[in-house]
């Protein structure tokens, strides 16, 4: 999924919508509002958790995650395949057609 800086909240959930995260330590939740994590350094992130949110938990849901892809921008790594044409007929002098 590309693009993902460019992410669209309707009414107020870039104040109200709310991502808690804890520290591992006590009293250590932390919070952060949607607008603040589309302006940081991982805007991505915004659609990791609504997909996360989204598929099971289990095996199969971890398996999910690590297969998608998201960037903030348009550009990326993961160009589409390039298939090259195969002459089959000249691997193998049985596959020509003699007269």
């Amino acid at each position: 999924m590309i693009n993902a800086g460019k992410v669209k909240f309707t009414g107020n959930k870039l104040q109200d919508k709310i991502y808690y995260k804890h520290t591992g330590y006590p009293g250590g939740l932390k919070e952060i509002t949607a607008g603040k994590v589309l302006e940081g350094r991982f805007p991505e992130r915004v659609l990791e958790k609504a997909v996360e949110r989204m598929i099971p938990r289990g095996p199969l849901g971890r398996q999910q995650m690590r297969n998608l892809r998201i960037f903030a921008g348009s550009e990326h790594d993961h160009t589409a395949q390039n298939p090259e044409v195969l002459d089959v007929a000249s691997m193998n002098r049985k596959n020509k057609v003699g007269a």
